[in-house]
């Protein structure tokens, strides 16, 4: 059953698992989990026909943003563990779609950059993907997506 959020009761007693009035759908992070399950079922379904996997289609995102950048600042932004980025930007090397290469300030550390085919490989993915993020926003004001966005950082700062 949907949370009802127009009551006046204070959800987050409800969301709090050491209640005993305790309420799954209370629970941030319930929600925030649901969410993303569905958002990669529904990413992924996108992302198949153009020989990309999720952690792909971050760490594309990332370098087109900015690059060259070092791999432990992309593990960190992509939410990805080193040893598992590691491997996952081997594989990318090995498909042309990014460089690593020394630090130009720091031989210790490998950076990445996108290749041509990286570069081509991450503007065919946010054609295909941009349907489904005009499809996922629909119905949020300007205002509503700026609250989601701050609250959705309060959480990760919180975190801290």
């Amino acid at each position: 059953m949907p949370l009802d959020t127009t009551m006046r009761e204070d959800l987050r007693a409800l969301g709090n698992p050491g209640s005993s009035d305790f309420r799954v759908d209370a629970y941030p992070f319930y929600q925030l989990n649901r969410v993303a399950s569905r958002y990669n079922v529904a990413i992924e379904s996108v992302l198949r026909p153009l020989e990309i996997d999720i952690p792909t289609w971050r760490v594309l995102m990332i370098l087109g943003e900015r690059a060259p950048l070092a791999i432990g600042q992309v593990s960190k932004s992509a939410v990805i563990n080193l040893s598992t980025m590691m491997r996952i930007v081997e594989r990318m090397a090995k498909a042309n779609l990014v460089t690593i290469a020394p630090s130009a300030s720091d031989g210790r550390v490998r950076e990445l950059a996108l290749t041509e085919h990286g570069a081509q490989k991450l503007a065919a993915a946010r054609e295909a993907t941009s349907p489904l993020y005009e499809k996922i926003i629909k119905g949020f004001s300007q205002d509503d997506f700026g609250q989601l966005l701050a609250l959705l950082d309060r959480l990760y700062e919180n975190l801290d």
